[in-house]
């Protein structure tokens, strides 16, 4: 008897009214929120300006979500375009099915493009928006919890999810991997905002760690995962995946590091020209303000000595007819 597990929704969809909200969707979008206010206060502490993140993410999410669609069913083709399937199925992105891979790889396209609009380089921004790329993964995943798939084998711990039968699904408790992987983004966030400030990493560094660190996770989590997948050398594909961006990720670091190191000086050229724009104007004030200094009746003058020599109140000419008279 299973004295505790983790339940699984009843249902992924909501229906208000004629409108189905569907709880995978849902994820996807607070996940992107999550994303991008988080990356807009790291742009800003960089340097840059407010909106500059959500304006290259109208051209990053777009892509990425394209990407990530791809991706999916090209290394799951068999869902859609095998004898009895029907290939519509492909466009129905609500059911589930985004690789992180492709999702990466196009959306950084977008994001290209959008930095070359403004005259931003990419790296920096790839930096700024690293963590919040790994807490909107994290949210993302329990968009996987909503339509019951993607767990692991079967266990009878007392975190396992308990899943109702379905389509292509036996009922049973399983390893939450969604959960696994969750909770594993979160700390690599957390170990990219870390090492970020430890390191002051930059040119893409901090990117690069959050490919690298999620990789090494996403590797162990693929292995538990029991839905089907195409293997090569009797490892899932999405375990080769990981291993060869990993590697990819730690060689982009070290050489990196050794061709440019330290951190951009400048993000945002605009935020740079607002900048110094803003301190010829304080300049030019200042420049216009009368010197108190040189106003001889104050008092203020620059010999200290000029000033309160007496403790009667009497200034240094009073003082010195004093000494004379004695």
């Amino acid at each position: 008897m299973d004295l505790a597990y983790i339940p699984s929704p009843s249902t992924g969809v909501i229906h208000l009214g004629p409108i189905p909200l569907r709880g995978y969707a849902f994820c996807i979008i607070i996940g992107v929120f999550v994303a991008v206010w988080y990356g807009n206060k790291r742009w800003i502490a960089r340097g840059g300006t407010a909106g500059t993140v959500a304006d290259i993410a109208v051209w990053a999410v777009p892509f990425g979500l394209v990407g990530g669609r791809l991706y999916h069913v090209i290394t799951d083709y068999q869902l859609y375009f095998s004898e009895g399937e029907n290939w519509v199925d492909a466009f129905k992105i609500w059911e589930g099915g985004l690789g992180i891979w492709g999702a990466i790889a196009l959306g950084a396209v977008g994001a290209w493009i959008g930095c070359r609009r403004r005259g931003i380089p990419l790296p920096a921004y790839a930096d700024a928006i690293a963590p919040g790329i790994a807490l909107a993964q994290a949210i993302g995943r329990w968009g996987n919890w909503f339509n019951q798939e993607l767990y692991g084998r079967p266990t009878d711990l007392p975190w396992a999810l308990k899943i109702t039968e379905g389509v292509n699904r036996d009922a049973g408790t399983y390893h939450p991997t969604f959960l696994y992987e969750s909770l594993w983004c979160v700390g690599v966030a957390l170990l990219v905002v870390w090492a970020d400030r430890r390191f002051k990493l930059g040119h893409g560094r901090a990117f690069a760690l959050y490919v690298a660190a999620y990789c090494a996770g996403r590797g162990w989590i693929e292995y538990m995962r029991v839905d089907e997948a195409h293997h090569v050398l009797g490892l899932r594909l999405n375990v080769w995946t990981a291993i060869v961006v990993f590697v990819l990720a730690v060689v982009y670091i070290v050489v990196s590091s050794r061709l440019r190191p330290g951190r951009e000086e400048i993000v945002e050229p605009k935020a740079e020209k607002k900048a110094e724009a803003s301190e010829e104007a304080g300049d030019s004030e200042e420049a216009g303000k009368p010197d108190a200094s040189a106003d001889t009746g104050s008092g203020t003058g620059s010999d200290p000595d000029a000033v309160d020599l007496g403790k009667d109140g009497t200034n240094g000419k009073e003082a010195g007819h004093g000494a004379g008279k004695s």
